[in-house]
């Protein structure tokens, strides 16, 4: 538990005390956010307040997972490292998307093609990655089979089907939490929550580990630990972020953080064998990637728009909703998403009659 509140709290230090600096010297550059004129009018008040503020979290991450085992004498894990790979490789796409639309003054940044090019490059090197590097027990920090609660079905899905797989969560994670990012601490506050969740359930692995008590029950997952120091070290800088990105938002983490996030959970999910509890866990995010693909579809086939305007966040915003109305609103779908994920978790701890 020491390395877990180290992590959260130089996260949270560092983040809260960096992110004010970064506003001042974005702000000095110039490095403000570009608003699509056929978007949300209200949002054009926006135009010019700092963007990339994910490089603020994504620095304070890295620097609080290591702060952790300095001051506890412990080696960083290969799981542990290739999450924070995951989350830096996706956050350095977003920050050249990001730079882009800054230095070309444009609400778009990098191509579609090149965007997606450059996720998949980074999702197919973790992927190679994190079915290798065994332990002394001949565990690696992932399987190639699906998970929920933990690995099941088939022994192996083989090595191809398992890239396509992870590749699939890799690129639709971070471009769902991308998408959330509509609203001043939406993506900050529904990520956080999913973070949380993490942390408790990396604890449990710790604790109901097959190595230490071989059971029904018990977690084949290599370095749980240090996962759920991961999630509390981007939790903590995440926290610390918010208090600058909450409504009426001085910083806004663009594509940069929105990114680096999705792939975060993204690596946890796989890491700690729950890719598909990651679906109920981050349910938020995930219904409004789906409100974008039922808008497209339903415009594409029938030539009528289902919602006012996608992302679901901003139907609301054009039925009058105030922006902070919004926020808490999904906040509180993000938490009960997050609570219902965690109850299905330990659902299979409970005695059975």
């Amino acid at each position: 538990m020491t390395e877990i509140i180290i992590a959260g709290a130089v996260g949270l230090i560092l983040s809260m005390l960096g992110t004010p600096l970064a506003i001042r010297l974005f702000s000095r550059r110039g490095y403000g956010q570009e608003i699509r004129e056929e978007g949300v009018q209200a949002h054009l008040g926006k135009r010019g307040t700092p963007t990339m503020g994910g490089i603020v979290f994504v620095l304070a991450s890295l620097l609080a997972y290591g702060a952790s085992h300095l001051a506890t004498f412990a080696a960083p894990t290969v799981s542990g490292m290739l999450v924070l790979f995951l989350m830096t490789g996706l956050g350095a796409v977003g920050f050249l998307d990001d730079f882009i639309k800054i230095y070309k003054q444009r609400s778009l940044g990098l191509r579609s093609g090149a965007k997606a090019l450059g996720q998949l490059v980074i999702g197919a090197v973790f992927a190679f990655l994190v079915v290798r590097q065994p332990n002394v027990y001949g565990i690696t920090p992932a399987e190639t089979r699906l998970s929920f609660l933990r690995d099941f079905g088939p022994p192996s899905i083989g090595i191809v089907g398992f890239t396509i797989w992870v590749l699939f969560m890799i690129v639709g994670f971070s471009n769902a939490v991308n998408l959330t990012d509509g609203l001043d601490g939406l993506a900050s506050g529904a990520t956080g929550v999913v973070l949380a969740a993490y942390v408790l359930i990396g604890n449990w692995q710790l604790r109901n580990n097959c190595i230490d008590q071989l059971g029904p029950n018990c977690y084949w997952v290599r370095d749980p630990l240090d996962l759920a120091v991961v999630a509390a070290a981007v939790l903590g800088a995440l926290i610390g972020f918010l208090w600058w990105n909450a409504p009426p938002a001085r910083i806004f983490m663009g594509d940069t953080g929105s990114l680096a996030l999705g792939g975060v959970l993204a690596g946890l999910a796989i890491a700690t064998r729950t890719q598909l509890l990651l679906i109920i866990l981050a349910g938020l995010c995930v219904i409004i990637t789906l409100s974008v693909i039922i808008q497209v579809g339903s415009f594409k086939m029938t030539g009528k728009r289902v919602f006012r305007m996608a992302p679901l966040q901003h139907h609301f915003e054009l039925k009058g909703w105030a922006e902070t109305t919004i926020v808490v609103r999904f906040w509180l779908i993000a938490m009960l998403c997050a609570a219902l994920g965690l109850g299905l978790f330990y659902i299979e701890w409970m005695p059975r009659p």
